[in-house]
């Protein structure tokens, strides 16, 4: 199993225990390949959700740039919806995991 086989499989996992959803996994990996390297980085592979500017740059960079939304507030009710189920206290909010999660909440599976 290769590094992001054993990544991916993290993902799956936690999504099956912080949220209780078995993940489509072609979907996530389809997110995770879509994450480029920054899935292998410490710190780029996780989202703080108490810094405004790393929100900004999900809302940007994958709402909007990659999923086609185009921006309003129904933007960022759905991270503060992904952000409240993760957990306020969860300091490993994966990357991968959040925008699967976004992917499904604003029914965008075909763009991958």
């Amino acid at each position: 199993m290769n590094k992001r086989d054993e990544l991916i499989a993290k993902y799956a996992l936690d999504l099956k225990d912080k949220f209780g959803v078995i993940a489509d996994m072609d979907l996530l990996t389809k997110v995770a390949i879509g994450c480029g390297p920054s899935i292998y980085n410490p710190d780029s592979s996780t989202v703080s959700s108490s810094d405004e500017s790393e929100l900004a740059t999900v809302k940007n960079n994958f709402l909007i740039k990659k999923l086609g939304l185009k921006d309003s507030t129904d933007l960022d009710e759905g991270i503060s919806t992904v952000m409240d189920k993760y957990g306020k206290s969860n300091r490993n909010k994966y990357r991968v995991v959040v925008y699967y999660l976004l992917t499904k909440h604003f029914k965008k599976e075909s763009v991958f």
